[in-house]
């Protein structure tokens, strides 16, 4: 069995205030969640040359070989996403917390098994746009 390392950034999403968003309408939270998923994330990750390698409940994970384009895909879809809200009502906006992290990943076969974080990354803030650089020790 084969195992590819390879320097990997590594974009992390999740929606803010998920539970609250579930507990209010489970059937139209998860319908809204699958159209943004195939309307917005996955033609911006394509776009930038990323792959989604993990998908959970309201959290995906998605692995670009340049940290630029992984960061571009962030902001552009925070922007789609923003655009997206806009015909729903203010409680029911579906807003990401986004991270980008630079990290060593590796692959067997043709899924992903890990990314361990090598020093830094950057969060895109989801009401301001703008990006904060942050400091990860390992340990």
């Amino acid at each position: 069995m084969s195992t590819t390392r390879r320097l990997a950034a590594i974009l992390a999403a999740d929606v803010v205030g998920y539970s609250r968003l579930m507990e209010a309408d489970e059937a139209g939270t998860l319908a809204a969640l699958k159209a943004r998923r195939r309307e917005v994330l996955e033609p911006l990750v394509a776009k930038h040359q990323g792959r989604i390698f993990k998908v959970t409940g309201d959290g995906v994970l998605a692995e670009f070989a340049s940290a630029g384009n992984a960061v571009q895909c962030a902001v552009d879809l925070q922007q789609g996403m923003a655009t997206a809200n806009s015909g729903d009502s203010e409680g029911r906006h579906i807003i990401l917390r986004i991270g980008v992290n630079l990290a060593t990943s590796w692959q067997r076969h043709s899924y992903q098994t890990a990314a361990l974080p090598l020093g830094k990354s950057s969060a895109i803030d989801t009401s301001t746009g703008h990006s904060y650089n942050l400091r990860h020790r390992a340990r």
